[in-house]
């Protein structure tokens, strides 16, 4: 998903303001045409040095070749695509790059600068949600002649050069690109993840995710992003984010960062002080609506947070770090948390209070990020029934207005309810992912794709592995499927004849297997009425 910088449209602006349109400046180097030339700084034209050398062998280039899944048919994977980017040799003879640079890739070639030859390399570490990923290869003899390349402990300073290294596309061979360090934040990745971002003015192209921001003889941090339709815009991931995941990882598995999820707003109107019978001395970030309605939870709507630990929130929700960094407050989540918990200090009704606020690395929501997986589906009959994520969703809201249109008009909860938490353990929302599969058991209906699944013989479907059980057990002599919507069918079908042609419709269709492997289990394993 790309941010241009034409005009947002109305509907536009506010899936993008409420989460369903996510900026996310993921780089995929298949995307720039052949012939293209990097835009922005020139090459660096001074003498190379050892450290130049030194670099040149520790950034390698990365060739993936990628089955990403198809939500709207999740019984296939898309056609395999060819991606190249960049990638850092680190310490532990392992190569860090960007996740979107090997996610879904069934097959991973690394090739150092002036090498003749691709080394298989093999994901075991990755992160979409920073958009991290660690590779090992088959052959650590590599490693003898490709040092890892050295981190800095801190970030950088504003207007330091920078040098780019990567394989953007328009040429083989390892490109340096120079610029400065424009801008440092806490800005949102890919959500519900946010980190610490460096923007520099050094050409970023498709190709150099993955590859190295170097400033004096240290990175700085990967590079991982342009913003497309701006010149000189490009996005580093600092080394503060990789040491994290890095520690992360350091048990074999990923975790996440700890981040708080509450909505807030600023305390800059002067209504408000009265309002909440505030002290003009009093400075902070007002909470909205607090992460949980639980009544043992710490923060309450229209608390004012003063301080995370021991440093001060202004009324923008910033805090200072530094004389010339100015960051959002929840930046310190990820330096302060222990033991699950963060140290607040919130005014409440005019009292100062002390809380340790629970903080968790995965926010539950009711529709969930595939995160590196494939979709669960089953076919029954003339349709496809799966789980609603956000992939599913976004992919409907970028077709220009069209189907977020038809979703709103419908009343459809995958608009309603994007933001949403499971009312439930467990809750889902299935959707029927595609058209009707030609059959004549669908003769007068018009197609339910994308809707929501309500309810099946007006049994409340709680999600797609219910669905399949009350198909497996129903004794009905129809099956009737209800959907969660304004307006549309109600539909029925003999039941006996829609399980018998389900293998014809299989067949017919050249689909493989009747569901995922989760859903067969369910499907095959005995009622337990």
């Amino acid at each position: 998903m790309y941010l241009h910088s034409r005009c947002l449209g109305v509907v536009a602006a506010i899936l993008l303001a409420s989460g369903l349109i996510t900026p996310q400046f993921t780089l995929h180097a298949a995307e720039l045409e052949p012939g293209v030339q990097p835009t922005g700084a020139a090459p660096t034209t001074r003498p190379t040095t050892a450290t130049d050398n030194l670099i040149a062998r520790s950034v390698v280039k990365v060739f993936s070749t990628m089955r990403e899944p198809n939500p709207y048919k999740p019984w296939q994977k898309e056609a395999p695509s060819e991606s190249t980017g960049s990638g850092v040799v680190i310490e532990g003879k392992r190569i860090l790059s960007n996740a979107h640079v090997v996610l879904y890739a069934s097959q991973v070639l690394v090739q150092a600068n002036q090498a003749g030859e691709k080394i298989p390399a093999r994901v075991v570490a990755v992160a979409p949600g920073i958009d991290l990923a660690v590779l090992e290869l088959d052959d650590e003899t590599f490693f003898e002649t490709h040092p890892p390349l050295p981190r800095a402990k801190t970030l950088p300073t504003l207007q330091d050069t920078v040098l780019a290294y990567g394989y953007p596309m328009g040429g083989d061979s390892l490109s340096i690109t120079k610029g400065i360090v424009s801008r440092i934040e806490f800005a949102p990745y890919n959500y519900p993840v946010s980190g610490m971002r460096i923007q520099i003015d050094a050409a970023i192209n498709p190709g150099n995710s993955g590859g190295a921001a170097v400033v004096g003889d240290k990175m700085i941090g990967l590079a991982f992003s342009y913003l497309g339709g701006s010149q000189k815009i490009g996005y580093i991931i600092p080394c503060e984010e990789i040491e994290l995941f890095l520690q992360d990882i350091a048990d074999g598995h990923y975790d996440g960062k700890p981040a708080m999820f509450d909505d807030y707003q600023t305390l800059e109107n002067p209504a408000l002080f009265p309002f909440l019978k505030l002290d003009k001395s009093v400075h902070g970030l007002v909470v909205r609506k607090p992460d949980s309605t639980e009544a043992d939870y710490p923060l309450k709507a229209w608390d004012v947070i003063s301080k995370i630990d021991n440093t001060s929130v202004d009324d923008e929700g910033m805090v200072k770090l530094e004389d010339n960094l100015r960051v959002r407050f929840s930046y310190l989540v990820q330096k302060v948390a222990k033991h699950g918990t963060v140290p607040l200090t919130v005014v409440r009704a005019g009292k100062e209070l002390q809380i340790e606020l629970p903080v968790s690395q995965r926010r539950e929501q009711l529709l969930m990020s595939l995160g590196g997986a494939y979709p669960s589906f089953f076919v029954c009959g003339p349709m496809v029934f799966s789980t609603a994520t956000r992939e599913f969703v976004s992919g409907l809201t970028q077709d220009g207005g069209g189907w977020t249109g038809s979703l709103i008009a419908m009343g459809s909860p995958l608009i309603k309810r994007f933001r949403e938490k499971p009312a439930f353990k467990g809750e889902q929302l299935v959707v029927v992912s595609s058209p009707f599969f030609p059959h004549k058991l669908a003769k007068g209906y018009s197609s339910p794709a994308f809707q929501v699944v309500q309810a099946i013989n007006g049994i409340p479907i709680k999600n797609l592995g219910h669905l399949v059980e009350v198909l497996r057990d129903c004794k009905e002599k129809f099956v009737t499927i209800e959907f969660d919507s304004n307006y549309g069918e109600t539909l029925v079908f003999p039941r006996a004849e829609l399980l018998a042609a389900t293998d014809e419709i299989l067949a017919d269709n050249g689909i493989r297997l009747q569901g995922s492997a989760d859903t067969l289990a369910i499907w095959n394993a005995k009622s337990a009425r």
